[in-house]
């Protein structure tokens, strides 16, 4: 009875050792799969895909100038990239936060946001312009003074329509939302980037863009303040982009082809 008890006793142990083994190579593996899937080489990019053309929606995908600059920024290191849409005024924080590792939206270097990022080279000059409807009486930024402005949340028009004189700033998610608004009579102005505001106007009717400019400006893509590793190597390949003309390359698909028709 005894021996039977030890014979049942090893059988139970074998068992079990062989359970707990299954267990901790199971355990091994799903960590090892962890680990791969935060080894894998992704480059998260932050964005708003509200911005033609810098970055659009078509169909299912985020497209336009920075969503193509990003890729060749990614081919150029070897990653996968992976865009995330969102608001605008939410790609800054999800960069400090680790959820994006860099931003790209048309994003102006400014001192504020240098506060909270870091930003690489400059890749693109912009302007900031005002649009009216076409029998409006305003000529020029002077003439905003007192009046009642539409701005996308979070964006340079945004800041900089704050220091206009005694002027209401209406501040909407999307910029096509504040030109809806303009269209409606509701507001007077709309201050935005000058390439959004070409297409809107193309979709918009009795809508106009003055001929003098709001602001000048320079677009970069910003990455966690501090991350002076993933700095160097998008400058790199930023600069390469530069240097052998595909940077150029992409902006005529989008805008300079445009303005040849």
């Amino acid at each position: 009875m005894v021996m039977k008890l030890k014979k049942l006793v090893s059988v139970l142990l074998v068992g079990a050792c062989v359970v707990s083994l299954a267990a901790c190579g199971s355990d091994k593996k799903e960590k090892s799969d962890d680990g791969d899937k935060k080894s894998k080489d992704t480059l998260v990019m932050a964005t708003n895909a509200e911005f033609p053309p810098y970055e659009f929606r078509d169909g299912d995908d985020v497209v336009g100038i920075d969503a193509e600059v990003a890729q060749a920024i990614a081919d150029k290191l070897g990653m996968e990239l992976k865009i995330e849409d969102m608001a605008f005024d939410s790609i800054i924080p999800a960069v400090t936060s680790g959820k994006a590792d860099f931003g790209a939206a048309g994003l102006t270097v400014t001192d504020e946001r240098k506060e909270n990022v870091d930003f690489t080279d400059t890749y693109a000059k912009a302007t900031q312009v005002i649009m009216v409807k076409e029998d409006s009486k305003v000529a020029g930024p002077d003439d905003l003074t007192g009046k009642k402005i539409g701005v996308q949340l979070g964006t340079t028009g945004d800041i900089y329509a704050g220091d206009i004189e005694d002027a209401e700033v209406e501040r909407y998610n999307k910029g096509f939302e504040a030109v809806q608004a303009l269209q409606q009579g509701k507001i007077d102005a709309v201050v935005i980037d000058g390439e959004p505001a070409k297409e809107f106007v193309k979709q918009a009717e009795g809508i106009k863009i003055l001929d003098e400019a709001f602001t000048e400006e320079e677009y970069a893509l910003a990455v966690d303040k501090g991350n002076e590793d993933l700095l160097g190597k998008i400058n790199d390949a930023l600069n390469e982009l530069k240097d052998n003309g595909k940077l150029d390359e992409i902006v005529d698909k989008y805008i300079n082809a445009d303005d040849a028709e």
